[in-house]
């Protein structure tokens, strides 16, 4: 792999805190990075295909980085050409070989998570691990279904959490899983191991989530089925052992990015701004759907089809948000979206209740817990009740806080979207941890007319 700056773990740096201040309307046109979840997967699908794999519009984030150095670690060919342009040359499914070294995902859940599948697939020995906060994250849902294949946990901390030592076995058992909770990962989790097993693995969930896996899967030639399941749900069955062949993969603009741009041209008077090329799946597009909703004037715009997901440029403006009712059932679509919701909620009138939000209390930090004391310290009135998120928006917010990120980047992100249109300047104590999803997140937003500062 080219030589790229990774994160191995915590950040040795001191916090850097960062200030919002009111701003003046945003105008502009604005490209956000490449998707974050399309990007991990191109990466693992081209590492177990036979060939080379073009990538193009790859976030180059620390969470993907660290995807790319253990795809390498594991031996595939892994190689940047330019900006965003990354070449595969993939082992094929069950060529991969036993790392030297623990395999470090840094922050990034998604990662650690998927990659547990693919190396299932592999009669081999591998050490997962991360930082702090990743290794506070639950991993027994992950490994509950690879157990069940036949996939040996050598070695886990208390709880089934980082580090995790798993040995791939050598006749991987195809199961029918049906997952706990609507869950990407764990859905990704058992089909990537399913490549690696003979006959059919299925995978049920009774509200379905997000399904670049299953799209990927067949854009690289796997035989794989997707039918309905109940109101709600979906059931996902993949044929085993496929070559899978190399297939170019543009990744587009990343939905839950482009949030944070979105809700800032909706709540800062005067605002009208434009983000080019956004994902808009129908599986992750319960925030656009929300905000329309409440109001918001959002237009799509040149919708078209590009590397297998529909893509379209969202028009902004400003707009007099009203309060709603989001129901439980929408969560899977936007799940990493309730923080800056909250933040448009706050700007709204009315009551905004947001219900079912169990899976944000697993997230990078207790996201629920978290939003929730951001909002205190912006001065929103809000209530948590069992897990559902209550605010009640007034259309104004004081502001004049700081919060507490807890090394969530969304979190990071969502309050200093708040602080461009609270009365009083808003602080996060580190922006640091942004860089795992979303890199230039701060001079994008200044390119609106944004006002961040970042501590020197």
């Amino acid at each position: 792999m080219s030589a790229v700056a990774l994160s191995s773990g915590d950040h040795a740096a001191a916090p850097s805190p960062a200030t919002a201040l009111r701003s003046g309307p945003l105008s502009g046109g604005v490209t956000v990075p490449g998707d974050k979840s399309v990007s991990h997967r191109a990466l693992i699908l081209g590492a177990l295909a036979i060939g080379e794999t073009p990538i193009t519009g790859l976030l180059e984030s620390e969470d993907v980085l660290s995807t790319a150095k253990a795809c390498a670690a594991l031996g595939a060919r892994i190689e940047r050409v330019g900006a965003g342009e990354w070449r595969v040359r993939g082992v094929g499914i069950g060529g991969l070989r036993t790392p030297e070294a623990p395999l470090d995902f840094g922050n990034s859940g998604t990662g650690a998570r998927l990659m547990m599948g693919m190396v299932a697939g592999s009669p081999i020995d591998a050490l997962f691990d991360g930082d702090s906060s990743l290794r506070r994250r639950p991993m027994r849902r992950i490994l509950d279904p690879l157990e069940k294949m036949g996939v040996s946990v050598a070695e886990a901390a208390g709880d089934g959490r980082l580090p995790i030592r798993l040995k791939g076995p050598r006749d991987l058992i195809p199961i029918t899983y049906e997952s706990p909770v609507a869950s990407a990962q764990i859905k990704s989790a058992v089909l990537l191991a399913g490549l690696g097993a003979p006959g059919e693995t299925t995978l049920i969930e009774r509200e379905a989530s997000r399904d670049h896996t299953e799209r990927m899967l067949a854009h690289f030639g796997a035989d794989v089925r997707v039918e309905p399941y109940g109101a709600h749900g979906r059931k996902v069955t993949l044929r085993g052992r496929p070559e899978l062949k190399p297939a170019p993969i543009a990744v587009p603009a990343d939905p839950s990015s482009a949030a944070f741009p979105l809700v800032a041209g909706l709540i800062v008077p005067g605002s009208a701004i434009t983000i080019k090329a956004v994902m808009t799946n129908p599986l992750r597009s319960g925030l656009l759907k929300t905000l329309k909703e409440m109001g918001a004037s959002i237009e799509l715009l040149c919708e078209r089809v590009e590397g297998g997901e529909v893509v379209a440029d969202l028009r902004v403006r400003h707009s007099a948000l009203t309060g709603v009712d989001v129901p439980a059932e929408r969560a899977p679509s936007m799940i990493d979206e309730y923080p800056i919701l909250a933040v448009a909620a706050s700007f709204a009138r009315g009551a905004t209740r947001m219900r079912g939000l169990s899976e944000l209390r697993v997230k990078e930090s207790d996201r629920l817990a978290a939003v929730a004391a951001g909002l205190a310290q912006a001065g929103v009135v809000h209530s948590i009740a069992g897990d559902d998120l209550l605010v009640e928006g007034s259309g104004a917010v004081p502001g004049g806080g700081t919060v507490a990120t807890h090394m969530d980047h969304r979190i990071a992100m969502s309050f200093l979207i708040l602080g461009l249109a609270s009365d009083k300047p808003m602080k996060i104590d580190d922006i640091s941890f942004v860089a795992t999803s979303f890199p230039t997140f701060v001079p994008l937003m200044a390119r609106l007319g944004a006002v961040i500062e970042v501590a020197s």
